[in-house]
């Protein structure tokens, strides 16, 4: 999947990035289908990878943005 330089131009909107966008809303689907709980960052990783072309440095750093705290 080739990188696009629109998921990381902030929407007008509310800011966010398209992939901050994916990385959100893949987290609220996951913590769905969990049933409240928690989500792995690895699991957020794999799910997030099949929609952007990403390394997990890349992943961590816009994660770390969203929540506030590094998460392992």
């Amino acid at each position: 999947m080739p990188r696009d330089a629109r998921d990381h131009i902030p929407d007008v909107r509310d800011g966010l990035t398209r992939a901050q966008r994916i990385i959100l809303h893949t987290l609220h689907r996951l913590e769905r289908e969990r049933g409240g709980r928690s989500v792995p960052t690895a699991m957020l990783y794999g799910y997030v990878v099949e929609q952007l072309d990403m390394g997990p440095d890349e992943f961590q750093d816009l994660l770390t943005r969203l929540v506030g705290r590094r998460v392992l």
